[in-house]
């Protein structure tokens, strides 16, 4: 099966099992008149639009880059996320204002053994879905199953918050314990909304893919020729699970153009073949100057000015400023 059937598989099977869990917390609601019931089927709700949002964007990231998207539509993901991120947030914010108000104004709950029964099972199946997501959207690189996985773990926590919360009433007879469970949920809720945005921002922002970089130096580093002197002014970009990569490299600036071609061809392959996902690579090659000599270990180089002395080791450091790499004086 490709990754692309597997992803839009993965996303309709989210969708489907939210629209199925909402409808049962509801009907949870009804027996129960819970406050914490009410607060978890409402986050389930925003579920059923995140899923279909996800589906979709999974859909069209997955096609081809035209004249009008060269680098393709994998941002959409990033916008599904963010979208999610924000009725997540709007959810939160309203259910803290509801717990508020039952605080205030309390009011009898009732049929919680069977409320109970029907909360568990309903987390037990998110958790399920959950983890299914998350495990697939990290092995194929899709931000949008791993951002429903999360939503569909942090749904999952709500119930069992919620359950807790009916627990203890159930015990206690105090329904304050159901309103303070769901201005804990209301508050855990909102600051799992931001995340999200937060993350969504990232990457619409081009955000600067820290672990990515680091593996890709590293790669370099590892396969380092005697002709890559050095690199600089690397940069990776995410576009959805793919990636976009484009760097400086200093060369032999006797190097015939059929030579540095084939130079860049090793570079863009070895990256290529570092990654699962579709990576599109430019490397730039710059001519060396006699200022490199002293950290050039190319033998016999017929135009060498200065004693090689030793090679700087690429890093996340100076492999991403946009100058050449140059040895201290002295």
């Amino acid at each position: 099966m490709s990754v692309t059937k597997t992803k839009n598989r993965l996303a309709l099977l989210s969708l489907v099992v939210s629209v199925g869990l909402v409808t049962i917390k509801f009907y949870a609601y009804y027996l129960t008149r819970s406050q914490a019931v009410l607060t978890d089927a409402l986050e389930s709700i925003i579920n059923v639009f995140t899923s279909g949002f996800a589906f979709y964007s999974i859909y069209l990231s997955s096609l081809p880059k035209d004249e009008n998207h060269p680098y393709g539509h994998g941002k959409i993901e990033y916008l599904s996320i963010g979208f999610e991120g924000a009725l997540i947030l709007i959810a939160g914010v309203y259910i803290f204002y509801s717990a508020i108000v039952a605080i205030l104004h309390p009011h009898a709950v009732g049929r919680l053994d069977v409320g109970m029964v029907l909360l568990a099972l309903t987390a037990l199946i998110n958790l399920g879905v959950g983890f299914v997501l998350l495990r697939a959207g990290k092995r194929l690189n899709s931000v949008a199953l791993v951002g429903d996985g999360q939503h569909l773990y942090l749904d999952a926590l709500s119930t069992l918050v919620s359950c807790l919360a009916l627990v203890l009433v159930l015990v206690t007879g105090n329904v304050l314990f159901d309103a303070g469970a769901a201005l804990v949920l209301g508050v855990f809720i909102v600051v799992n909304g931001f995340r999200m945005v937060r993350r969504s921002v990232s990457g619409l922002m081009d955000e600067s893919d820290v672990t990515t970089v680091e593996q890709v130096i590293a790669e370099l580093q590892r396969h380092r020729r005697p002709a890559w002197i050095d690199v600089h002014n690397l940069r990776v970009l995410r576009y959805g699970a793919n990636l976009h990569i484009d760097c400086h490299m200093q060369m032999p600036y006797y190097f015939s153009l059929e030579e540095t071609h084939n130079e860049l061809n090793a570079i863009e392959s070895l990256i290529k073949h570092r990654f699962d996902v579709e990576v599109e690579m430019f490397v730039h090659a710059d001519p060396c100057t006699f200022a490199a000599c002293s950290l050039c270990c190319m033998p016999d180089c017929p135009v060498r000015q200065h004693a090689f002395r030793h090679e700087v080791n690429w890093t996340a450091t100076n492999a991403v400023k946009n100058e050449r790499h140059h040895l201290p004086t002295g």
